[in-house]
Order: C-alpha cells, then structure tokens, then sequence
C-alpha cells in the first residue's frame, strides 16, 4: 500500500523534541521528505538519522526561528535540498509566565516573537515559492494541494492565568491562520491550527523536577510542573489524563492527510476534552 503523504515535502519547526519530533516522525513513516528544525544541532541531527534508519528522507535546519534570517535559511533549505514545499508546520514554541504585573517586556516580546511573528516570517517566506509551484502545475495541467498546520493552544482560546504572553500569541496564530486561509485558497493551500492542552513534554513533565529549568535562547527558563499540579490538571481534563506527543503529533498529520483536504480556516483542539482552564 502506498505510503499516505509518499513524497510530500514537510517542513516542521521545532522538532527536534517532544511534539515537533513525534510529528517528524509520524509523517516521515508516511513517507514525507522532512526538513527538521531545532535550537540545537544534537536533537535535530538525532531525528535526521532516526528518519533516515527507517528509509526516510531528511535534512536539518538548525537554528531559532525567532532569527530575522530564518524563514528564508528554512525555506530555503526545503528548495534547495527538495525542490518544493507540499507541508508546512509552524510548531516551535515555549512558555516564559509569570502574572501580568510582573511580566517584563522582554517576556512578552519572547513570546510575540516565538508564537506569532515567527510563523508570519516563514509563512510570508513560503508564499513566492508556493505561488511559482502552483503557477507551473496549473500549465502543466495538475493540481496539488499544499498543507499549513499552525500551533495553538487552548490558552490563546480561553486564556490562562499567569500566561498573557503566551496566550495571546496563541490567539494571534488562530486568527492568522483564519486570514491566511482566505488569501490561500486560490493557491490550493489549506490553511489550519491545532491547539493542544496538556500534552506532556519536557516542558511540562512532572518528572522534571522543583525547579528545573531548559536553555531556551539564551534564556534559563523554568519548566516542569509539581506532580500535585499535575494531578489537579489532570481532574479537569474529561479523558483523565494529559496526553502523549505521540497523539498530540496525530492530530496534526490529520490535517496534512488528503482527507481532509476540503478542511481549511480551522481550529481543532486536542485536549482529551478540555474546552476551558
């Protein structure tokens, strides 16, 4: 049987860890080429050769997305290395909270920068090279249907205490993707967004322990949650529990199968049926 998105070209920010990585993964094993993206070389070299030990095709880009030459080294690379664009993820994204008369404005600009800037860079990057692909497939006669999956979260839906940066960067991708997918549709682009809940990661695993903190742009931020918050999130979700990356990377494919290919200017939460917090 014919792999679902054999060939496709999938560029995904961030994921050289956590949920980013599980949707490499998931889309190389549905044969994608991947242009993998991450901070660090390490992580992002390591799902190259985890993608390239299973018969896939991928190459990394390495760098922050919040670097004003990123979008075009990112896309770039995909034309270079590829010679298209079918798939594009703008996944990369962290938390930096604190309430809001105690937020600096580096804090929010961290994050105006990492959630919603960025992704406009890439996708204004991707529209001249999408736009010059469409043009020679309609000559040719063929038609393709290109995939943008942006992130999210249930925070920028309903907000969330001590997260007014976060949150309405993830608000601001919501209504992006809602333009982007009016301005697209005549580039047979749909346009869509994913917004989790609590999906447990290394930035939000309890196992990280009291006062755990990651390297994120230069910047030691903490991450982590105390098992007793945990527990309390975990009441609030109807499934029980938070979720694994690896369903967390399913709902994204499900927007970049050709089933749903109809589907553009949505927003689908993945959040085991939490619908407030």
């Amino acid at each position: 049987m014919k792999a679902r998105l054999d060939g496709k070209i999938a560029l995904i920010t961030g994921s050289g860890r956590g949920i980013g990585r599980a949707t490499a993964l998931k889309l190389a094993a549905e044969g994608a080429r991947i242009v993998v993206n991450d901070l660090d070389a390490g992580p992002a070299n390591e799902v190259v050769a985890e993608i390239k030990a299973m018969g896939g095709d991928a190459v990394a880009c390495i760098g922050s997305v919040t670097a004003p030459d990123f979008a075009d080294r990112f896309i770039g690379t995909a034309v270079q290395q590829y010679q298209g664009l079918d798939i594009l993820i703008n996944n990369a994204g962290y938390t930096w909270d604190n309430v809001i008369q105690k937020m600096s404005d580096e804090q929010w600009y961290a994050m105006m920068d990492c959630h919603l800037t960025a992704p406009f860079r890439i996708l204004r990057a991707a529209q001249p090279v999408i736009r010059k692909l469409v043009k020679a497939e309609t000559d040719a006669g063929q038609r393709v249907v290109r995939k943008v999956v942006n992130i999210s979260s249930v925070a920028g839906m309903f907000g969330n205490p001590g997260q007014t940066n976060y949150s309405a960067g993830k608000a601001g991708i919501i209504g992006m993707t809602m333009t982007l997918a009016k301005e697209w549709g005549r580039l047979n682009t749909t346009v869509n967004c994913v917004a989790f809940g609590f999906i447990e990661t290394r930035l939000t695993a309890a196992s990280a322990g009291a006062g755990a903190t990651a390297n994120i742009e230069g910047r030691e931020i903490r991450i982590g949650v105390s098992k007793e918050l945990l527990q309390v999130l975990e009441k609030s979700i109807p499934l029980g529990r938070a979720g694994t990356t690896d369903e967390a990377a399913g709902s994204v494919y499900l927007f970049c199968t050709p089933e749903s290919d109809y589907v553009s200017g949505q927003t689908l939460m993945c959040s085991g049926g939490l619908t407030g917090i």
